[in-house]
């Protein structure tokens, strides 16, 4: 397994060794003691998977403590935009966000610790995403920031994308009073 650091502490991606030949492919997608020897957080609770049609935007979701989540996210089939909002206060790039394309065919992977809002488009029809947490989901405390608050810069590739009724009324990001 291969890590790159981004310019967000403690945001990563993982790039696994793939062993490819004529069958296809195989590689290690989590290993607890792996991600341990390399600082990665290995205690997850919950996976989550979702199916999308293309064009369509998931977020920007964040759980409040004391259930934050922190993410392992990668694609199964397909492909995204993924987005990671850092909603730290106390850090240099706190209100900005990064983004990258995810894919099932490149297989990286992305860690997203607490304290970010998450959120992704689909690139292809029939996506799927999967998502290791390590909190359970709390409906109380779910937020969801406005995926399109101009604030925030954020480059979706899209100006209609196929929404949730949840993710059409987000908060704005000004109005956000993060409690990270």
């Amino acid at each position: 397994m291969h890590i790159t650091t981004t310019p967000f502490n403690g945001l990563i991606l993982i790039q696994p060794r793939v062993f490819s030949d004529g069958r296809g492919y195989f590689f290690e997608s989590w290993n607890r003691q792996k991600f341990l020897d390399l600082g990665i957080p290995a205690d997850y609770v919950q996976d989550n998977q979702s199916g999308s049609a293309g064009n369509v935007i998931r977020g920007l979701h964040v759980q409040l403590p004391p259930h934050a989540q922190g993410k392992l996210v990668r694609v199964i089939r397909g492909a995204v935009l993924d987005v990671a909002l850092d909603l730290r206060r106390n850090e240099p790039t706190f209100g900005q966000h990064f983004s990258i394309r995810l894919s099932a065919k490149d297989h990286q992977m992305l860690y997203i610790p607490e304290g970010f809002a998450h959120g992704f488009r689909t690139l292809e029809d029939d996506t799927v995403f999967f998502y290791k947490c390590t909190s359970s989901y709390h409906k109380d405390s779910e937020r969801t920031i406005l995926w399109n608050d101009p604030a925030l810069g954020i480059d979706w590739g899209t100006k209609d994308p196929i929404l949730s009724e949840k993710d059409q009324v987000g908060t704005l990001f000004q109005d956000f009073d993060s409690p990270f």
